[in-house]
């Protein structure tokens, strides 16, 4: 190879190069037809910037955004994960849907406008790239190297499947359905392409560089004065590029809690960009005012602390009351949870008066549910449960509260296992205890709000949960099983 690599340079003249490669008829068809497509979609949003339709502005750009995606899936499947876990958290800010919880008769109106997401077309888009390549992998190597915790979502996405026939409101579960399931893709996904230490630095590196424009342009908005919120029961609380900020609140939490246990782990350099992040971060967190995002964090970084360093505690402790101090209204909103200073009056006592008059819905069928997200069309407040426990139940039935329990029990018997396997002081002890925290605090926040509906967190806590898997396979895998701990292709690129 490398005498035919020496007698081509010496038939290339001096300061020459060779011409490039002509494209073929069909070739030069395809690029053309690209390029008229982009053109037309481009001239079609800019018309409709000016009739002021949102829709005409962003559906345009979202298909365009999720052909070129489509292709980058065709050609390099893994750099096109990596480029979909950057951008997730930020495309909710076209969002065309309103977020908000639909009364009962506009249940079927806001889930077609949600279907119109540029969110749910680039799931859709990943969702067929990604069952595509999981085929031809299965069909190259004959099986695919799995977990307790891919089971475990499995039958929590077959619970949820069972659901849908017999659904109260079977357009909303559709469209529940296929979110749930691209978040679980997502797992799939990293868990057999993280096959090696690289990949698996490139995935938290992607993870954290989709923070860089949420952060960016949350900061962006109060130096003009004018920061992306919304107003709830008299507090104005950050949103981010999320539709609300109890999703920009859990996707911080998951953040600071894997960064924190990273931290000493990484090079000099990264750990300027990464402390710049997490402080950023936690400025943020406190000004959603998102009471479970915040407990969930303290409670994931006991976790880190208790199993890492020591000193994290005491440190957390001056946080705490530092950020009491600093920002007053915090105090009034945990205490709002029980002095009726809410919008809806006593907050814990809406919740405990909601989820009773929620529970005798699954009586019509408790063994599969109303179906997944139909609760808000059956209930008179057209809200979610504020509890993904009852959730689980009343829309999946026992089956699905089954496999509910079931993950949850998986998810943190995951960062159990990695944090066992992964030697003290190392880059993957990291990665586990991190992981782990992330876990905890997601089962804590479960018991108190809709963080399944939040299917963005779930993209990230899957992508910390396939990072822990591949520290588990990296550890105790031998060199021949193909997991290396440096360098390499993955497998999706060769």
């Amino acid at each position: 190879m490398v005498q035919r690599s020496l007698q081509l340079s010496a038939a290339i003249p001096t300061g020459q190069f060779p011409a490039p490669p002509k494209l073929s008829a069909a070739g030069k068809a395809f690029t053309f037809f690209a390029v008229l497509v982009a053109v037309g979609l481009a001239v079609v949003s800019g018309l409709g910037a000016g009739t002021g339709s949102k829709l005409a502005v962003v559906l345009p750009v979202a298909v365009a955004a999720g052909a070129v995606l489509g292709l980058l899936a065709l050609t390099r499947f893994s750099v096109y994960v990596l480029v979909m876990l950057v951008l997730r958290a930020s495309v909710d800010l076209a969002k065309l849907s309103d977020g908000a919880a639909p009364a009962a008769g506009q249940a079927q109106t806001d889930v077609a406008a949600r279907g119109l997401d540029p969110s749910s077309l680039l799931a859709a888009v990943f969702l067929l790239a990604s069952a595509l390549w999981l085929a031809a992998q299965h069909y190259r190597q004959g099986s695919l190297p799995g977990s307790t915790l891919r089971r475990a979502l499995l039958v929590f996405v077959g619970a949820f499947i069972l659901s849908v026939p017999t659904s109260a409101n079977p357009r909303a579960s559709v469209v529940e359905l296929l979110r749930v399931l691209a978040a679980v893709m997502m797992f799939l996904v990293l868990e057999q392409l993280i096959t090696n230490r690289a990949m698996l630095r490139q995935v938290l590196a992607a993870v954290y560089l989709s923070a860089v424009f949420p952060l960016a342009y949350t900061t962006f908005g109060f130096l003009t004065g004018n920061p992306p919120s919304e107003v709830k029961n008299a507090f104005t609380r950050i949103t981010g590029t999320f539709g609300q900020s109890n999703a920009f609140g859990r996707y911080l939490m998951l953040l600071l809690i894997f960064g924190v246990a990273l931290y000493p782990h990484i090079g000099k350099g990264l750990r300027l960009a990464l402390g710049l992040l997490l402080g950023l971060g936690s400025i943020f967190l406190l000004l959603t005012y998102t009471r479970t995002a915040i407990l969930g964090t303290v409670l994931g970084l006991l976790v880190v602390g208790l199993l890492q360093s020591k000193r994290l505690l005491l440190g957390l402790v001056v946080l705490s009351v530092c950020a009491l101090l600093l920002v007053p209204q915090l105090s009034t909103r945990f205490t709002s949870l029980t002095s009726g200073q809410t919008g809806s009056g006593n907050s814990l006592e809406w919740r405990l008066g909601y989820w009773t008059e929620l529970l005798p819905l699954a009586n019509s069928d408790p063994v599969t549910g109303v179906g997944p997200n139909a609760t808000p069309s059956l209930t008179d407040e057209g809200k979610q449960p504020h509890n993904d426990f009852i959730r689980a139940y009343v829309e999946t039935g026992v089956v699905g509260l089954l496999a509910y329990l079931f993950l949850l029990a998986a998810l943190v018997g995951h960062g159990v296992r990695a944090v066992r396997a992964s030697p003290s002081f190392s880059f993957n002890r990291g990665v586990a205890i991190g992981y782990l925290g992330c876990a905890v605090a997601f089962l804590a926040v479960s018991a108190a709000s809709n963080a399944l509906s939040n299917v963005v967190i779930l993209w990230y806590l899957f992508a910390f949960a396939a990072a822990a898997g591949a520290v588990v396979r990296l550890q105790l895998s031998k060199p021949s099983s193909g997991l290396v701990e440096t360098g390499g292709t993955p497998r999706g690129d060769r």
